[in-house]
C-alpha cells in the first residue's frame, strides 16, 4: 500500500463564521472561513421569510383542485369498476358452447 495517501485529519479545526461566531469541528484543513452557521442562518434563527416568487402555491391549490374535480366527474377508478361490471355481465349472457360448462 501506498504510504501518505490520507490527508492530515485534525480533529479541533476551528471554523470561523462571517457574523464573528467561531466553533471547532473535525476536518482535514486547519481553520475554516464561512458565510453562515447556526447562529445566523435565517431557517435556524427563525428570521426565514418565505418569498412565491413563481405563484407555486396557487399552481399547486389549483392543481389539486382540477384533479378533485376529475375525479368527482368520473376517475380512473370508477372506469376499472365500470369496465369490471360490464365484462361480468357479457360473461353472464354468454352461452356455454362445451357440456362441462353448464355443469
Amino acid at each position: 500500500m501506498k504510504a501518505d495517501t490520507h490527508p492530515t485529519y485534525f480533529p479541533s479545526a476551528k471554523v470561523v463564521c462571517a457574523c464573528g461566531n467561531a466553533f471547532n469541528v473535525g476536518s482535514t484543513v486547519k481553520e475554516l472561513h464561512v458565510e453562515l452557521c447556526a447562529k445566523c442562518h435565517p431557517f435556524y434563527t427563525g428570521k426565514q421569510k418565505l418569498v412565491d416568487t413563481a405563484r407555486r402555491v396557487e399552481k399547486f391549490t389549483e392543481k389539486v383542485a382540477a384533479k378533485a374535480a376529475k375525479a368527482a366527474v368520473g376517475g380512473k377508478k370508477q372506469k376499472t369498476v365500470k369496465r369490471a361490471a360490464m365484462k361480468a355481465a357479457k360473461k353472464a349472457q354468454k352461452k356455454p358452447t362445451r357440456l362441462d360448462e353448464t355443469l
